[in-house]
């Protein structure tokens, strides 16, 4: 049997190349393998290359190059109002969390004509109503507040530090020279343990910004740190000694 393999979105559809329509439930335009019927009699089976949602006005490429153009379906829906826009946030809040499809408009939700979705719109005070009309709702997102695992490419937890590092640059490059300087003139166990206060009193200092407690934060963390900055500080006299 003739398939379809791919998709044009509707915006990339040219009407020259259409030959058909194809009238779909909303079901039937989220699943392959279907064998379909279109309204001029041609018969192929939706195998797609890739598995993809079809939205009204999308179309269907065939292996011969046509195309056949999806129209969405006439179906029974309820139609949910309710004259406290509140009562319909919460009713999406509920549809949502048991992932039922549904259409959002302006003063509406449409959902699939299921007596148990009726009593679950009735628990929450809105009024219905049986319908007959296509059935659009929103897609599944992909939350980019994943963040890290959104595959989106920008690195979202360190983002913040690279913006410290700018801020304190010099902090840092004072703590670098400081701690290799400390390794040829003070013990191991010392020069680990100004590692470790410097590494504590950054952390203060990061949230003393806008303390408003009046101290100079940076000036306070080289005089603390006599085991590591106080090396950094005669860094420039001991290297001539060097």
């Amino acid at each position: 049997m003739l398939r379809a393999t791919s998709v044009v979105r509707r915006a990339a559809v040219r009407a020259e190349r259409v030959v058909d329509t194809l009238s779909l439930g909303y079901q039937d335009r989220n699943r392959g393998g279907v064998a379909v019927k279109t309204a001029g009699g041609l018969e192929f089976t939706i195998d797609l290359d890739k598995p993809a949602a079809l939205n009204d006005g999308d179309a269907l490429k065939l292996e011969d190059g046509r195309l056949v153009q999806v129209k969405a379906a006439p179906e029974s829906l309820l139609e949910i109002r309710a004259e406290n826009p509140l009562r319909l946030v919460r009713l999406a809040w509920h549809l949502g969390g048991n992932h039922v499809p549904a259409e959002m408009t302006a003063d509406a939700l449409y959902i699939p004509n299921d007596p148990a979705l009726a009593e679950l719109v009735r628990g929450q005070g809105c009024s219905m109503a049986a319908v007959e009309r296509p059935f659009q709702p929103e897609q599944e997102v992909h939350h980019h507040a994943h963040g890290d695992d959104c595959g989106c490419g920008h690195d979202h937890h360190h983002h913040g530090h690279d913006h410290h590092g700018h801020d304190r640059g010099h902090a840092h490059h004072h703590h670098d020279d400081g701690h290799k300087h400390a390794h040829g003139h003070e013990p191991h166990g010392q020069e680990s343990h100004g590692h470790e206060q410097h590494q504590h009193a950054h952390a203060e200092h990061v949230h003393g910004d806008s303390c408003g407690c009046g101290h100079d934060h940076h000036g306070h963390g080289h005089q603390d740190q006599g085991h590591g900055h106080g090396a950094a500080h005669g860094h420039k006299g001991h290297s001539h000694d060097h």
